[in-house]
């Protein structure tokens, strides 16, 4: 009886120093694919050239205006205010109320245009992003590479993320418009 005990105890010794062979060759790695796209030179340059386009330009100057409009319509029923009949004031709120959907509205369509800038944007270099990582975990002889958003704590040594961005930026460079 002894014997077997001992022997199974053994046995248990064997499996967990084999255990510990197994999971040393195992290499695990955190990435998160929507940071390395956008943090990415070449997305960075298609980001300022969308939102240099005129219609977003234009938007988000009408989006100033209007906070301005509304601003100085604060400031007149913060001055005038004590001063105004009942007609005056509900005329006033009327043209605030009018003036800050607008804005709102502005707003929403500003953030609907950058949304749709982004999501083209994460669809053009995903097959490069994909890319870049499959180079880094051939490189790195990775087995297990894990999305960072499904992860709720990790140490940042395990992060690839830093090393695809670069390897994004040496396969397409982007050229300095500032340059003469």
């Amino acid at each position: 009886m002894r014997n077997l005990k001992a022997g199974y105890q053994l046995v248990a010794v064997a499996l967990l120093s084999c255990s510990n062979l197994i999971y040393a060759e195992e290499k695990i790695a955190v990435f998160d694919a929507s940071t390395a796209i956008m943090d990415s030179k070449p997305a960075q340059a298609r980001i300022k050239s969308a939102l240099e386009r005129s219609d977003i330009v234009a938007l988000k100057a009408k989006i100033e205006g209007l906070a301005a409009d509304l601003q100085g319509l604060e400031k007149e029923a913060e001055s005038k205010r004590l001063t105004w009949s009942k007609e005056e004031t509900a005329a006033h709120n009327k043209k605030r109320e009018y003036a800050r959907a607008d804005y709102e509205l502005a707003g929403r369509k500003y953030q609907a245009e950058t949304q749709q800038i982004q999501q083209s944007i994460v669809q053009e270099f995903q097959p490069k992003t994909v890319a870049a990582l499959k180079l880094v975990i051939e490189a790195e002889e990775i087995t297990l590479v894990l999305r960072r958003e499904a992860i709720i704590h990790f140490s940042p040594k395990l992060d690839i993320t830093a090393k695809v961005v670069d390897l994004m930026n040496k396969a397409a460079p982007v050229e300095d418009s500032s340059a003469p």
